[in-house]
């Protein structure tokens, strides 16, 4: 019998495929539990519909992020640190005082979004990377001065 499941199945497949099992597996574990639906024209069609609405808000979604990615590239975000000797910061500057800097400047984030690839513990220009989505990503310039 062929289903179309309608969330993650282990062994079996993810949400949105169509896969053939048996009449009593479908029957007694996958439909009966709310895994899957049985496969007809009707249900195929629902499917389509459901991946392409998907797909539009994935774009809208990807079409604002470029938006933010755009507002994170163009700025340039500042500290004002205490310092010790050779320019050597006291700490480090950490995910989330950079997302509460950008929160400061309207642009809300995820704290685990950002990778800091080296700490921040030095005077001048650090890059770091920021992952909106799997799609997009936003370099953000991030300056240290002293107080």
């Amino acid at each position: 019998m062929k289903v179309i499941l309608l969330k993650d199945v282990k062994k079996q497949g993810k949400k949105d495929e169509i896969i053939e099992v048996s009449d009593g597996y479908a029957l007694n574990f996958l439909i009966k539990n709310g895994y899957a639906i049985k496969y007809t024209s009707g249900s195929k069609t629902h499917l389509e519909n459901n991946l392409n609405m998907r797909k539009e808000e994935e774009e809208k979604l990807i079409e604002k992020l470029k938006i933010i990615k755009k507002q994170i590239e163009d700025k340039e975000f500042k500290f004002k640190v205490k310092v010790g000797k050779e320019g050597k910061l006291f700490g480090s500057i950490s995910s989330k005082q950079i997302v509460e800097k950008l929160a400061e400047n309207n642009i809300i984030i995820d704290k685990k979004s950002i990778n800091i690839k080296n700490p921040i513990d030095t005077l001048g220009v650090h890059l770091i990377d920021i992952n909106l989505h799997k799609k997009v990503n936003a370099q953000a310039k991030i300056l240290l001065e002293e107080v």
